[in-house]
């Protein structure tokens, strides 16, 4: 038997097939807007024609900064189509951290909504390599994609040849504790596998109409194949706000939607306040940052059986395990469930050998949705993959029913609000200042972000700065998520025997007799 009868769907295929299975049902709602899978597989053949006719193929690149909206994901399928990767730039984020990954992932063709033209255009000025500018709508930044799109003609949505199980699709960036980012390589066979495990194990009932309001250009768009191969709906929020999304719930009837812990909290809130139909609900997936205990069993008393936790990180396609809503139970609301469909997971200690059952050490998985690597970074790749094993840096447990528990992070990170917050970045910024001479960053626990970023800051002497001014600072190079929750003038930081910042000593400072180092 060849090689090539064997190697199964890309994800490109996914795609066709999703578009030319279901018709004139309702694929995306956006505000007013609702798109049929015709008007979205007209749009996006369209598209393809348009990247053809820019350059985009093989080996290109294309990113989007925008706002949820149907087109901030056709963009992403257009480029696969084309065989070509895609990045997205967390509205968020920083203009200098959009033009890094730009500079770092070449990309040539930019999609930008109206309302972040002018962070658009600071981007474009400056990265080296952005030659065609696509605009959401009318904007002087560049030409609106609808009418561009109008020019080409229609015709069948296909994906073009030649383009190979391991060709990069998803190039997704994330932090590095060198203060460096890394461009994680997820490539069409990886975001396939994604697909397929997602549908078996993450709770997508049989005809879904999927909620997103974190952006699809990030984490929420992992449900969103998996929802159109169904036939489903994917209804779209530009920003999260409790009390729209609840009624969304009730009015568009929502049975499916995917989150992070500080949305779960201000939902539970909303709720509460409010008298709001959510019968419809089957499934509210959350994941991106470790969730206490006390807050799910309030989720439960409000949603009902509905929670499934998703354990993951971007370099393993999103997914690793699953805590399905039958599961959440009183003694497993510290696990984060069993490993998805497809993958393996070991524990293991410093020397990459398996522990033995019960016992602590490193996460490890196997998955054909693993990353091949990240882009430019032998060594860091070299180190995530070593053994034949995807390295998460998580420590955890494995109990007597293969439930996994994370107890704490090898990694320096920091979870808030669903975003991944890297120290560095952060120190980088605050021993910047001139008045700063040392500058520690830890996550503490906290109510509403599950963990809040703290800084243990040193003035040099005679200096002075304020919170306030600090905090500005780091808000304005790096954006809100990473702008300290409070910072903590100290004389000195708290070294280890070989001169390092001890962080331990300043984490249990506040993490002291809990149980996880996680919140």
């Amino acid at each position: 038997m060849s090689g090539q009868a064997s190697e199964g769907a890309l994800y490109a295929d996914l795609i066709v097939e999703a578009f030319d299975r279901h018709g004139d049902r309702e694929a995306f709602v956006h505000g007013d807007r609702r798109m049929t899978y015709a008007e979205a597989r007209d749009f996006t053949a369209r598209l393809v024609r348009v990247l053809a006719k820019s350059g985009v193929g093989r080996g290109s690149s294309v990113a989007a900064l925008s706002p949820n909206a149907p087109e901030a994901w056709l963009m992403q399928a257009a480029a696969y189509l084309r065989g070509a990767t895609f990045s997205g730039l967390h509205p968020l984020g920083s203009i200098e951290d959009h033009i890094r990954l730009c500079d770092d992932a070449e990309v040539a063709v930019l999609l930008v909504h109206p309302r972040l033209a002018e962070v658009g255009a600071a981007v474009v000025e400056k990265a080296s390599t952005v030659h065609t500018v696509l605009t959401l709508g009318p904007s002087d930044l560049g030409r609106d994609v609808h009418e561009v799109c109008s020019e080409q003609s229609g015709g069948p949505l296909v994906r073009e040849p030649g383009i190979e199980p391991e060709d990069t699709a998803w190039l997704q960036y994330t932090g590095g504790t060198t203060g460096r980012a890394k461009g994680v390589m997820l490539p069409q066979r990886a975001l396939a596998q994604q697909a397929v495990s997602w549908l078996a194990s993450y709770g997508v009932p049989e005809r879904p109409r999927y909620l997103a309001a974190a952006p699809i250009t990030h984490a929420a768009v992992l449900p969103v194949l998996p929802t159109l191969l169904r036939g489903g709906c994917v209804v779209l929020h530009e920003a999260f706000d409790p009390a729209a999304y609840l009624k969304t719930i009730e009015d568009e009837r929502i049975n499916y939607t995917f989150g992070v812990p500080t949305m779960l909290g201000a939902l539970i809130a909303t709720a509460r306040q409010g008298n709001y139909d959510l019968t419809s609900l089957r499934t509210f997936a959350y994941g991106a940052a470790p969730v206490s205990p006390s807050w799910l069993q309030e989720a439960q008393e409000t949603f009902g059986s509905v929670l499934l936790q998703g354990y993951g990180q971007t370099e393993s396609g999103g997914f690793i395990c699953s805590l399905r809503p039958d599961e959440h139970l009183p003694e497993q609301l510290t696990s984060c469930g069993r490993p998805a469909v497809g993958v393996r997971v070991q524990l293991q200690d410093a020397d990459g050998a398996a522990v033995s059952p019960g016992e602590i050490g490193e996460i490890a998985v196997r998955s054909r949705a693993v990353m091949s690597g990240y882009l430019g970074q032998p060594e860091e790749t070299a180190h995530a993959l070593r053994g034949g094993w995807l390295h998460t840096g998580d420590i955890g447990r494995l109990d007597e029913r293969g439930f996994l528990h994370i107890v704490d992070r090898a990694k320096d990170m920091v979870i808030t609000g669903g975003f991944n917050i890297y120290p560095r970045e952060v120190e980088d910024v605050l021993t910047g200042h001139p008045a700063v001479s040392g500058a520690a960053v830890v996550g503490v626990p906290d109510e509403r972000w599950c963990e809040a970023v703290r800084a243990y800051v040193v003035l040099r002497p005679g200096e002075t700065a304020t919170v306030e001014e600090l905090t500005a600072l780091v808000r304005s190079r790096k954006g809100p998520a990473h702008a300290p929750k409070a910072v903590v003038f100290v004389p000195d930081l708290p070294t280890t025997a070989a001169g390092k910042i001890d962080k331990k000593v300043l984490r249990e400072l506040t993490w002291a007799g809990r149980d996880r180092q996680v919140n």
